[in-house]
């Protein structure tokens, strides 16, 4: 279990700011304390992720939640790169998206996704699911250290 003193870092690569502010307001209540890092576009994740640009003091992410359909890279090409780099691939990726297709979730999966969660369009649903999210990947699970 995290001591809870540690601060959680948190990558969320989404460009919908309704679900940008739904999970904000799902970690809120977190049982352990985090930072949101919010990247608009699989571009700006990647440049976070490498600490390029005006990314250049960005923390490295305990976690990742990402989006598929997403403008300019989407999270599909995201996934292979940070799983297809050595010094990326270890941070876990939970895919969040309202893709429902089959192809999608075999593909995600064959490019090393962690999970792959279906974003529900309840409002409370959505809340649960971020919550639910935070309780396995952040209270269960054991994550590789920065």
């Amino acid at each position: 279990m995290r001591a809870m003193a540690d601060v959680v870092d948190i990558l969320l690569v989404e460009d919908n700011p309704g679900d940008v502010r739904l999970t904000r307001e799902a970690l809120r209540e977190a049982k352990f304390k985090n930072e949101l890092y919010v990247a608009e576009d699989g571009v700006e994740a990647i440049a976070f992720l490498r600490r390029q640009g005006k990314y250049v003091d960005a923390v490295r992410p305990h976690l990742i939640l990402l989006d598929l359909n997403l403008p300019r890279k989407d999270g599909r090409e995201v996934l292979a790169e940070i799983k297809g780099d050595p010094d990326l691939r270890r941070i876990p990726v939970v895919v969040l998206t309202t893709s429902h297709a089959e192809a999608d979730i075999v593909k995600a999966y064959n490019l090393h996704a962690n999970c792959y969660i279906n974003k529900p369009v309840d409002i409370d649903q959505f809340l649960t699911v971020v919550k639910s999210i935070e309780d396995f990947w952040l209270a269960i699970v054991k994550l590789p250290p920065n």
